[in-house]
């Protein structure tokens, strides 16, 4: 059974940093791309990151561009989202999610649906 279980989530002033972890156990972590996804309160779930099975190509949501990173560590089955320069607006609930496809090789990781395993969660407060 795969499982996702998330940490790293709090509370931070505007302009600070947070390094959200996703731990992968049952499965092969390392043949399928890993997603960051955020959900404030009253509104839809919104892509945030993507980091391709391989690890050779990100993806960013414009918002975040510049600002977040993702990566992840095979070795550890880990992916991270490094958040930096942090605004009120970043204030959700941030979930990772595993690609539903194995070695997926296109280039679109924004749709929730394309994903089938998600962690629980972990609320980041941004306040101003």
């Amino acid at each position: 059974q795969v499982q996702l279980v998330e940490s790293g989530g709090g509370l931070v002033q505007t302009g600070g940093s947070l390094r959200l972890s996703c731990a992968a156990s049952g499965h092969t972590f390392s043949a399928y791309a890993m997603g960051w996804f955020r959900q404030a309160p009253g509104k839809e779930r919104e892509f945030v990151a993507a980091i391709k099975w391989s690890g050779g190509s990100t993806y960013y949501a414009d918002s975040v561009k510049g600002r977040f990173t993702i990566f992840r560590d095979n070795a550890k089955s880990t992916v991270y989202l490094q958040m930096n320069s942090l605004k009120p607006e970043d204030t959700a609930v941030y979930y990772c999610a595993q690609h539903a496809r194995a070695y997926y090789s296109g280039s679109y990781y924004a749709l929730p649906s394309d994903y089938n395993y998600w962690g629980q969660g972990t609320q980041v407060t941004v306040s101003s």
